[in-house]
């Protein structure tokens, strides 16, 4: 053994362990937040339940902090309040002019009772919150409806499979043009 050997020895002893304590921050900082994005961001478990007859959709996690697309009104007899908010595929697409949506668009509209401000006799203001309705486009699982899939909920859960028959038939006849989809962007 020259004189050298153990200085080199402790030195490698060293740069390995100054090697695993890298590591072990690097897996102890890391990994736990792979791990949140990939959980936040895997398929989400599905209670059939909340799923709409035929189609299977459900209400988005996250849906109120969507960008806004359009109000609109109801008039009688429904009288309602209207807001259609989507997920960021869909405002891409609405911003880009792109039809057909793409795969993956989600529109909702939330719908509550209009009734008058308390504060302000010309205002009108949302009232108690009637539906939810959700399109989402999967032209792959939705061939049959024109790609999308549609879901109306009334206190978070869905209507039953009779309202939901009329979604397809309505949008097929009243939107085809726009890809099924009613709401235009507001200026």
């Amino acid at each position: 053994m020259t004189l050298n050997e153990p200085e080199t020895k402790k030195r490698s002893y060293a740069t390995a362990i100054t090697l695993v304590a890298l590591v072990l921050v690097l897996m102890l900082t890391c990994v736990p937040y792979l791990v949140s994005i990939a959980l936040a961001e895997g398929p989400a478990q599905v209670n059939t339940a909340d799923a709409s007859p035929i189609f299977g959709v459900t209400i988005p996690h996250g849906y109120k902090q969507w960008e806004l697309i359009a109000p609109a009104e109801e008039a009688a007899p429904l009288d309602e309040l209207r807001a259609v908010v989507g997920n960021q595929t869909a405002i891409d697409a609405y911003q880009a002019g792109k039809l057909p949506f793409p795969d993956g668009t989600i529109l909702v509209k939330r719908a509550w009772k209009r009734k008058q401000s308390p504060e302000f006799a010309s205002a009108t203001i949302p009232g108690a919150a009637t539906t939810v309705q959700v399109m989402v486009k999967d032209s792959r699982k939705y061939t049959a409806t024109g790609g999308w899939g549609f879901g109306r909920f009334v206190n978070g859960k869905p209507v039953d499979e009779a309202q939901h028959r009329t979604c397809w038939g309505c949008h097929e006849a009243r939107a085809k043009s726009r890809d099924y989809v009613f709401t235009r962007l507001a200026p």
